[in-house]
């Protein structure tokens, strides 16, 4: 019998040219289609920093996802450690 994977959580914060430029809306959407939940937000410095929680699958796709962003967008690089603090009950949202 197989037992489901267990989920990983993790928090990033994209650098380069990624607001103004659909990244948050984009990632919210890659994100609910691979059944993530967690947030994206933009930061004061010009990244955008998330956290995510699914499965280790979702998460590595969602990794490459963010690695490009969407058209406009000009990734420079993605830190991307273990996360902790998301909430079990939410969607992925944006946050303002």
């Amino acid at each position: 019998m197989n037992e489901p994977s267990p989920e990983k959580m993790v928090s990033a914060t994209v650098h380069g040219r990624v607001q103004g430029v659909g990244f948050r809306w984009a990632t919210r959407e890659r994100a609910q289609s691979l059944e993530l939940r967690g947030w994206v937000r933009n930061d004061p410095e010009g990244t955008v920093s998330l956290e995510a929680a699914g499965s280790r699958t979702a998460l590595t796709a969602f990794h490459e996802f963010l690695r490009q962003g969407p058209p406009g967008a000009d990734v420079v690089r993605v830190d991307w450690e273990p996360g902790f603090s998301i909430d079990a009950a939410m969607n992925f949202v944006i946050r303002r």
